[in-house]
């Protein structure tokens, strides 16, 4: 601390660029304090800094004998109250995390110590420092916070190990899904409406989720116990009923439950195939060398469906490419809501069939394949349907949503099909074949870092900027925080290294998340884990990317 304050005292009343100066390591008296990266400028980004406490003196040293999952929500409930001890204190902010429990590196354990990773914006007048400002601030209010975020004492105990257990529960319901032959389980008493459209709280006063008895399964939690709810089973299954009943409701519980929630979120005890991949209609978006054959044939001009690329993709073509690429990234569930599909690409009915005849329509729809994706490549599918009951002839479950309540139709679904049997033909091939797995130009991502000052930036969930591209990511409704697109920038960064292609991709970047994946990443705070099909579908959207 002494050094620290004889070093702000020398450059008081300075030009703002003499903070970088403070770089460094500190030993203050209970923890080691490090100035990574001091910040340019007064607008620039903000200080990267770290703290560093040793366990002996938190009372916390415990944490290092429970289970990695306990450590990954113990680390995120850490990082909580750093940010709720913080939020009066404009000048010092940490990753904050949202519902989801991500695996960060907000705050890092290892063997000796409890890490925070933090920035901190350094006071200035106009571009000139004031030092007595930041001495306050960084010996004074940053230690006081240090300290109560990591030591037991100063800790909501009870909450904390009800955060760890309540993820823990999460991992273990998730591993029991493939025994059960399930891709989903929504428990009773979950509450899955939200408070708006752009927030992920918890609607007050919402119907509670209960599931229909035909499809009820128990599940068992190490501290929750036995749970109940509905096991959304395996294969194709429909979600239907009126406007407004809640169809998308449950899809999107689905599509979230691929990551852990927070105790009192509502979806705690909500989850699914981690793999599961979200697909739509996306138009404009950029493929590279992407099989579409399976849905898309004899194109005007003769073009190739079986490597295809194109930098303007319509919506059927887009939603195609997805789903392939989804499948090469290794999703075995695939989730469709039909208000953001592709209709063409989604259904093709009798009258238009006598319309258009096949040899002049390239597109072979979904609901003549989606059979095959579950019969050939074990693939299930969750899809939103309110508006094609040709689905029916090949739905394994169907789920009806009236008042937000589940009721399972399957049993009415199959009499209708015997009733009113569809008279349209079905189309396409019998078979189908795992998309083949592409490979990447890695010199194509190094290119971006030689081109001027290289960077990584991003401000939300919809853009990343990798180098001078920024990748145009709004249709990707699964990534669950912006930190996670750093990471994923740091990831290309890294596959870049090495100039040439690289034979499975899909692999390099499954090898580089293993558990402890942070240890080849900078000393960053804002980085989260993201799944690998995320990695590969932000990827896909770089209009810079080459594949073949």
């Amino acid at each position: 601390m002494d050094l620290l304050e004889a070093r702000l005292k020398k450059i008081d009343r300075r030009n703002y660029r003499s903070y970088s100066s403070l770089r460094g390591q500190y030993n203050f008296v209970d923890y080691d304090f490090f100035i990574d990266i001091p910040q340019s400028d007064p607008f620039a980004p903000a200080t990267r800094a770290r703290a560093r406490r040793q366990w002996s003196l938190t009372d916390l040293a415990w944490l290092k004998d429970q289970s990695a999952d306990y450590q990954r929500a113990a680390r995120d409930f850490i990082a909580r109250q750093f940010a709720d001890l913080a939020k009066e204190v404009n000048e010092i902010q940490i990753d904050r995390p949202g519902q989801a429990v991500l695996d960060r590196t907000a705050v890092v354990f290892d063997d000796d110590a409890i890490e925070l990773r933090f920035r901190v914006d350094l006071p200035a007048d106009g571009r000139t420092i004031i030092a007595r400002k930041a001495l306050n601030l960084l010996t004074f209010t940053l230690p006081k916070i240090i300290r109560r975020a990591t030591i037991a004492r100063e800790l909501p105990m009870d909450d904390l190990r009800r955060h760890c257990e309540t993820v823990e529960d999460q991992v273990a319901l998730r591993a029991q899904l493939k025994e059960k032959n399930l891709i989903a389980f929504v428990a009773d008493n979950s509450v899955l409406p939200r408070l708006a459209g752009n927030s992920e709280q918890p609607m007050p006063d919402a119907v509670p989720f209960i599931s229909p008895e035909s499809l009820a399964v128990t599940l068992n939690a190490p501290h929750a116990g036995e749970l109940r709810g509905m096991g959304i089973p395996a294969g194709i299954t429909m979600i239907v009923g009126g406007g407004f009943h809640g169809k998308s409701t449950l899809l999107n519980a689905v599509e979230n439950a691929v990551y852990d929630h927070i105790p009192g979120d509502g979806r705690e005890y909500v989850v699914a195939d981690e793999t599961a991949s979200k697909i739509r209609a996306e138009d404009g978006r950029c493929v590279h060398s992407v099989d579409l054959s399976p849905y898309i044939n004899n194109l005007p001009m003769g073009k190739d469906t079986t490597c295809f690329s194109t930098q303007n993709a319509s919506g059927s073509t887009s939603q195609a490419a997805w789903l392939q690429e989804s499948l090469e990234a290794g999703a075995q569930t695939l989730l469709i809501d039909e208000d953001t599909s592709a209709s063409n690409f989604m259904i093709r009915d009798e009258r238009m069939q006598a319309l258009i005849a096949k040899e002049d329509e390239p597109i072979t729809p979904l609901v003549d394949r989606i059979a095959l994706l579950r019969n050939h490549l074990n693939v299930s599918v969750m899809l939103v349907m309110g508006g094609s009951g040709d689905y029916l002839d090949v739905a394994d479950t169907v789920i009806q949503m009236h008042n937000y309540e589940a009721v399972d139709v399957t049993a009415k679904a199959k009499i209708i099909v015997h009733s009113h049997p569809t008279q349209r033909q079905p189309e396409g091939s019998d078979t189908i074949e795992q998309p083949r797995v592409r490979q990447l130009n890695r010199s194509g991502l190094q290119a971006q870092l030689e081109e001027g000052k290289f960077r990584i930036q991003v401000k939300n969930k919809q853009s990343l900027r990798f180098g001078r591209e920024f990748v145009d990511l709004q249709a990707l409704e699964q990534i669950a925080d912006a930190s996670q697109l750093h990471t994923i920038g740091w990831l290309w960064c890294q596959l870049a290294q090495i100039k040439g292609w690289e034979k499975q991709p899909v692999t390099a970047f499954r090898k580089m998340l293993q558990e402890e994946w942070f240890r080849s990443m900078p000393n960053y705070g804002d980085l989260a884990k993201p799944r690998v099909v995320d990695v590969m579908a932000v990827l896909n959207r770089m209009r810079k990317a080459e594949f073949k």
